[in-house]
């Protein structure tokens, strides 16, 4: 495991890992749950380093079964009919939880109050990104990764803007 980067700390049999355990992946993602012959097997969860996680049932290392949960603690389970974002409702989780603000104070994230972000940067969902050094950092100014063409294209295109733009109707100018 020294090679991958990983860690594992719980029970072994015959040189495998067997048992309970705690499996950390080099992304720091984690396992904490059952295992069989090297591969997840019973019940066990994945944490993710956004803080949200996956709880399943495994057999023989694949998923049977099991419900994921955001950050933010919506969960979404496979086996229902998933209400959340829906092609006929775009609500924000928390608004479908605490009702719709009234007209001009619309949500612009699942956040209350919504992140503050940096001027001359975005919001790209694990960061804020400075599209003049084309880094990406997490919301604690942590580096994250340098960002490509095409997820600075993205970013630039899709993502929330530190600062105040004009949005709306714009008429035909005369010249």
């Amino acid at each position: 495991m020294e090679y991958t980067g990983s860690q594992y700390d719980g029970d072994w049999h015959n040189g495998r890992l067997e048992g309970h355990g705690k499996y950390q992946f080099p992304t720091e993602t984690q396992y904490v749950g059952d295992l069989k012959d090297g591969t997840f097997h019973g019940k066990g969860t994945l944490f993710f380093p956004n803080k949200s996680k996956y709880e399943g049932e495994w057999k023989n290392g694949r998923v049977v079964s099991g419900k994921y949960t955001f950050a933010d603690g919506l969960e979404y389970n496979s086996e229902e009919d998933w209400e959340y974002c829906d092609g006929y409702d775009r609500r924000f989780y928390t608004e479908i939880c605490h009702g719709l603000k009234p007209a001009g104070r619309s949500q612009l994230t699942n956040r209350i109050p919504p992140r503050r972000i940096p001027e001359n940067h975005y919001d790209c969902g694990d960061g804020f990104y400075n599209p003049s050094t084309r880094i990406v950092t997490d919301y604690n100014q942590k580096f994250l990764r340098n960002a490509d063409d095409d997820e600075h294209e993205w970013i630039v295109k899709e993502c929330r803007k530190g600062w105040d733009e004009i949005v709306g109707y714009k008429g035909k100018t005369e010249a």
